[in-house]
């Protein structure tokens, strides 16, 4: 019995470098890799070119000649065959015959399913078997041991060494990896394209000093938490790796700007760099970054408080970024009026942008970033709080294609601005967190979500996420309204009002409080996510007039100039210690940030 012939893969001298451009409104990361792609950005990993060079015993091609279905080109049988979302259907299709096996093993292998120990044995035993039928240590293209952080140390990818065509590496969270764990993937690895050690702190510049020397091609690189890495490797990537486009450097507090200009002299191509609490970093690196990525798409620099006006005031006269499409500026406290406005005009097409916590901007600076149109869509300036109604109201009418917009803790505003938000037409969030100001009449107003057109009925809101704690004189009719007319709604915060934290039959409807919550936040804590927004509209449909009778003491409209209910609260959240907590933030994993592998903050 003659046995088969062995395939042979041929290496492929091109492999995709391709990337889409990076888009504020993020899509589903394919396999959690931070690398973003398009559906053809993996072409290499379908491996069309090397099946074409598989040789073939005259057994085949007698089936070829027997077989209609076999005469079909590899690529037509790669393409139904990558309709299959089973890898179970797709280990069938391989053994259906050996036709089928060379246009599906690779569809299968390029990125091995590691979700679970067994599976990971399996991938293990077969990458190291020697007289196997397919070299499948070369069809690795993509390896994400994130599923099994806890458990992968440095011999656990021991074997993993032989893979040295993968394009894609994701350990995130594997802590236990050091140095000699991630250099031994990386060595050889000349294919690489994204690598992501998020959160491995025990990686040092050695590790990077690998990455720089070979891996010549990569685009994006994600060593967010790996606090001992130095200028000194930084520097060497950004001089051997030009093809970089995303960077994420968030919480490496030894980056200063040696390293960050570094990057925007050698990496031209940077669509994506991320600084969040790189505290180190001055106006130099933001100047460098922006003035000389003139693709740059995304910039994060959060918590960088030495960060000043400077940083855009020195930008090239008459020159327009009109790539830059999100700026996160949160908690950058030196900047001014002067700063915002020199940022709109030298980057007219923003539409994600974050000033949360810079405390010193005015209504300057929204009149300011009202120039945005029709481009602005997500816009934070939560602690702003000398904003006023004025400034919210002419954004609204200049900016209608906002669909997240937060204001916490911009206590000068009223009930007038919240019914001017309440007009736009694509609004998906809101955030007004102790704007103790506004009313019912604000929550009947984005109930009704008056129409652009006077001629044209309000239909259903399209609000999902809605963050209201501490506004204090709201009152369980409104919240019913808003409830009753937000079919969408997935996420409804109420923490600190009185009506709602105060009665068990509601709060039984609350997801859980953060273990970290002392138990007077607890006693606080109302947030309604996911079901039970639904349970919580069902229960107030059932019975309307008996949960009303059971109220206790409610806040109206007619009440707001009394002054007892704000002492009342406000003592509480003083006394609990709430007004300290970060609940006023609304960080989304689809449009803020990141996406932010931060997670996002609990709200009280």
């Amino acid at each position: 019995m003659s046995h088969p012939t062995r395939i042979t893969l041929q290496s492929s001298e091109t492999a995709s470098v391709s990337s889409s451009s990076s888009s504020p409104e993020r899509a589903i990361y394919d396999d959690t890799d931070f690398f973003t792609t398009q559906r053809n950005d993996s072409q290499s990993s379908l491996g069309v070119a090397s099946l074409r060079d598989m040789t073939m015993s005259s057994s085949i091609e007698l089936e070829h000649r027997i077989s209609p279905v076999s005469r079909l080109p590899p690529e037509l049988l790669i393409s139904c065959f990558s309709k299959l979302s089973s890898s179970t259907d797709l280990r069938s299709c391989m053994l259906v015959s050996k036709t089928w096996a060379r246009n599906t093993v690779d569809l299968l292998w390029h990125r091995p399913l590691c979700n679970n120990w067994e599976n990971l044995l399996n991938v293990v035993q077969s990458v190291r078997k020697e007289d196997s039928y397919f070299p499948y240590f070369a069809l690795v293209k993509r390896l994400n041991l994130s599923n099994l952080s806890h458990q992968i140390s440095d011999g656990t990818v021991q074997p993993f060494m032989c893979c040295k065509r993968i394009e894609r590496l994701t350990l995130t969270g594997c802590t236990k990896l050091t140095d000699h764990g991630v250099a031994s993937i990386v060595n050889g690895a000349n294919s690489l394209l994204a690598l992501d050690i998020t959160g491995l702190d025990a990686v040092t510049d050695h590790t990077l000093g690998a990455v720089a020397e070979n891996c010549s091609r990569l685009q994006g690189l994600n060593i967010t938490d790996c606090s001992k890495v130095t200028d000194d490797s930084l520097i060497a990537v950004a001089q051997n790796c030009r093809h970089l486009k995303r960077l994420k450097l968030n919480n490496c507090t030894l980056i200063t700007d040696e390293s960050v200009t570094a990057v925007a002299r050698h990496c031209p191509a940077m669509l994506e760099i991320d600084l969040h609490n790189c505290r180190q970093i001055t106006d130099e690196s933001i100047t460098a970054l922006i003035s000389q990525g003139r693709q740059l798409r995304e910039l994060r620099v959060a918590h960088c408080s030495l960060i000043t006006n400077n940083a855009f005031l020195k930008l090239p006269k008459h020159l327009a970024f009109d790539s830059l499409r999100i700026l996160d500026l949160t908690a950058c406290h030196q900047l001014h009026d002067e700063a915002v406005e020199k940022i709109i005009s030298t980057s007219p097409r923003l539409r994600n942008l974050v000033l949360a916590k810079c405390k010193d901007i005015t209504d300057k600076s929204v009149h300011a970033i009202t120039r945005l149109g029709k481009n602005l869509h997500y816009i934070h300036l939560g602690h702003c709080a000398q904003i006023t109604d004025a400034a919210v109201i002419q954004l609204v009418k200049m900016c209608n294609r906002i669909r997240y917009i937060d204001l916490a803790c911009c206590h000068r505003l009223t009930d007038a601005s919240v019914k001017q938000l309440a007009t736009l037409p694509k609004l998906r969030r809101i955030g007004l967190v102790k704007c103790q100001a506004i009313t019912d009449r604000s929550i009947m107003a984005l109930a009704k979500m008056t129409s652009e057109i006077p001629i044209k009925p309000p239909g259903p809101s399209l609000l999902e996420r809605v963050h209201l704690s501490y506004c204090v004189h709201l009152t369980l009719q409104g919240i019913h309204a808003l409830l009753n007319r937000c079919p969408k709604l997935t996420h409804l915060s109420l923490t600190g009002v009185q009506g709602f934290f105060m009665r068990e039959d509601l709060t039984a409807f609350c997801r859980d409080a953060p273990l970290e919550f002392t138990e007077h936040q607890r006693n606080m804590f109302c947030v309604f996510s996911g079901p039970g927004v639904n349970k919580l509209r069902d229960y107030l449909n059932e019975d309307p007039a008996s949960v009303y009778d059971t109220e206790g003491t409610m806040y109206d409209d007619r009440e707001a100039e009394d002054g007892e209910a704000d002492q009342q609260v406000t003592g509480m959240m003083h006394a609990t210690g709430l007004g300290g907590v970060d609940d006023e933030d609304m960080n989304d994993e689809d449009e803020a940030g990141e996406g932010s592998q931060y997670g996002e903050q609990a709200e009280s």
